[in-house]
């Protein structure tokens, strides 16, 4: 059984840091900020042949109000879920009464649980730990997270105990379809998140901005398995002011292109806006599979559903290849049928096509409207193969591919789009022109026949 470690401490003591430490990655946001990290993180990490979990917290300060106390919350579900806890406390504030708390609380789980010492760098080790021992914890780890000290004999320490991994489990078979969950701040994403999880897994509060981080969650349903990617809200870009929220949205993005599937998470009160338009530009600039979730349905009047129903044919034409759906999210209407579309959606972004299939559609395609004249000759398009998927990729060989219009393109895409039976996926063309084999022959026949006329002068003046 692969152990889970949960980071826990007061805000920031360094915990997210730490994370990014075992895990190898810069997967929590890092900042000179209090109150960062808010929802439980999970990560992957390895120590010699020891592989085990580790969880990012929220901090716990004890005089926890509003938002706050949820994040607390969430944090002590973590110390009971996890096998062992890092309890880490900051050298340079000294024991704290938040401290205090947090070590009572441990000592009532009856479960093992280290106290990280963290900032240590600079310091006497003995004298900076020496006030933690009160606190009746055991041994003191020093450590400095931010310049990887003291973590490889930390981690001896800790996982002293934990049994050796013959090999990892492939990630992507463990995981299954990676579902994004993006939209705008406040439109329901963390509320559809729990309700697809069936648990109040990551906070929901009625405070735009509440997801900082993108919060990977890998779950079961119906025994197939899944990660759902729980992302912060992206405002317009002249909004964002606060450096984290920044940071939040590079994390967004890259969870997009992260996913196999981004469910776009639209409110239906306030209907389509610019920022829900930029955000599907960019799922499809990523080449995702998308499918589109309109929030909030219920409870709607009649007139306003045809109204917003009107401009959703208007203004999302050029995802026409999406699933829509009106849900509500609280109240779990149409969130079901969400999982229906996400795997149509991956499986048309995934599925594997031959050569010889691509081609016969090819000159199907080009049969029904054949590539225009360039300069007077015709484009030639010969063969085509897959180039890549999630999204589909078709690589189309010819000649004077480079010369194919715009328009031509998304002729070709829509066609193959429609062959292949393609739902929830953008599709990608390439081109590869043909190299011509009788290119500058002409020049080598005219620089023959010189050569030969130059003889034959020569000839003729010998014999005058």
């Amino acid at each position: 059984m692969i152990p889970t470690i949960a980071l826990v401490g007061r805000p920031n003591v360094g915990k997210s840091t730490l994370f990014n430490r075992l895990t190898k990655t810069r997967d929590a946001i890092v900042a000179n900020f209090s109150g960062l990290t808010r929802d439980r993180k999970y990560g992957d990490a390895v120590h010699g042949d020891k592989r085990f979990i580790v969880v990012d917290t929220g901090g716990i300060s004890g005089d926890e109000d509003g938002i706050d106390s949820y994040m607390a919350e969430q944090s002590l579900q973590a110390m009971e879920e996890s096998d062992i806890v890092l309890f880490m406390v900051d050298c340079r504030d000294g024991i704290t009464l938040a401290d205090q708390q947090i070590a009572e609380h441990l000592r009532s789980l009856s479960k093992p649980a280290f106290v990280i010492a963290n900032k240590v760098d600079g310091l006497n080790p003995d004298v900076a730990t020496a006030p933690f021992y009160e606190m009746g914890l055991g041994e003191i780890i020093s450590i400095a997270a931010a310049h990887g000290r003291g973590i490889n004999n930390m981690l001896d320490c800790v996982l002293a105990g934990v049994d050796e991994v013959q090999e990892l489990e492939d990630e992507e078979h463990k995981r299954g379809i990676k579902m994004a969950i993006v939209g705008r701040p406040n439109v329901g994403k963390s509320t559809l998140v729990n309700r697809m999880l069936g648990e109040e897994r990551v906070i929901v509060f009625d405070l735009p901005g509440t997801t900082r981080d993108s919060i990977y969650i890998d779950y079961e349903r119906d025994g197939k398995p899944y990660t759902i990617i729980d992302t912060a809200g992206v405002r317009r870009r002249k909004n964002v002011k606060l450096t984290v929220e920044k940071f939040s949205i590079v994390k967004t993005l890259q969870a997009m292109g992260d996913s196999n599937v981004v469910v776009l998470v639209m409110d239906a009160q306030e209907g389509v806006v610019d920022q829900d338009l930029h955000l599907m530009g960019h799922a499809i600039d990523s080449g995702r599979a998308l499918v589109v979730a309109l929030n909030k349905w219920d409870g709607l009047e009649e007139d306003h559903k045809a109204h917003i129903k009107r401009e959703l044919e208007r203004r999302l034409r050029f995802v026409e290849f999406a699933d829509l759906h009106f849900i509500s999210a609280l109240h779990g209407t149409g969130v079901g049928n969400l999982y229906k579309s996400v795997e149509k959606a991956y499986k048309a972004a995934t599925e594997k096509y031959s050569t010889n299939f691509l081609t016969r559609i090819l000159e199907q395609i080009v049969l029904a409207h054949q590539p225009p004249l360039v300069r007077g000759r015709r484009i030639k398009l010969r063969y085509a193969h897959a180039g890549g998927h999630n999204p589909p990729v078709i690589v189309i060989h010819g000649n004077q591919t480079n010369e194919v219009p715009k328009h031509y393109v998304r002729y070709l895409e829509k066609a193959y789009r429609k062959a292949l039976d393609l739902t929830g996926t953008p599709v990608k063309i390439e081109f590869r022109s043909s190299e011509n084999p009788f290119a500058g022959r002409k020049n080598k026949l005219t620089d023959r026949q010189h050569t030969s006329k130059s003889r034959l002068m020569k000839h003729v003046k010998k014999k005058k």
